[in-house]
């Protein structure tokens, strides 16, 4: 019986902890999309015509997000019953995000203010024998059009 009390107490706890720590992350994320939203990210191949004579940079943005272990017990629970597991979908949304906000920031500190061709690799990464998923790494990757001087 204490060995259930301490089960879920210690579940509770991770449920509480990890969910500040995820509030917290979407709101860092949500302002700094907002100081970048000058930094344009485009899926479109070739950029847009223009006159201005422009350098290109490659531009990237690597994020690597843990899974915390009630995520792992509510996606076990859920492939039980089958659905959408909601709690990787929110995992796999903010490494996107935060990838996306790097790749922007490294586009900014070049002087760039498009970035165009944008992609984005994603990886799960595997821990123990039966391939319980980790971690999600995201690399989103882009060019970077620079405007040249005159």
């Amino acid at each position: 019986m204490i060995d259930l009390i301490v089960f879920l107490t210690l579940l509770a706890l991770g449920y509480i902890f990890g969910r500040i720590a995820e509030t917290r992350h979407f709101k860092s994320i949500q302002q700094r999309e907002a100081e970048l939203a000058d930094v344009l990210a485009f899926s479109e191949r070739l950029p847009p015509p223009s006159d201005e004579p422009r350098r290109i940079a490659l531009v990237g943005g690597n994020v690597v997000i843990s899974v915390d272990y009630f995520k792992v017990i509510a996606a076990g629970l859920r492939s039980i019953f089958g659905g959408r597991v909601r709690a990787f979908e929110s995992l796999t949304e903010r490494a996107r995000r935060e990838a996306l906000l790097r790749m922007k920031q490294e586009a900014r500190n070049l002087g760039a203010q498009m970035v165009v061709n944008v992609k984005l690799e994603t990886a799960s990464i595997s821990k123990g024998n039966k391939g319980q998923v980790g971690a999600v790494e995201v690399y989103a990757y882009g060019t970077a059009l620079i405007a040249s001087p005159p």
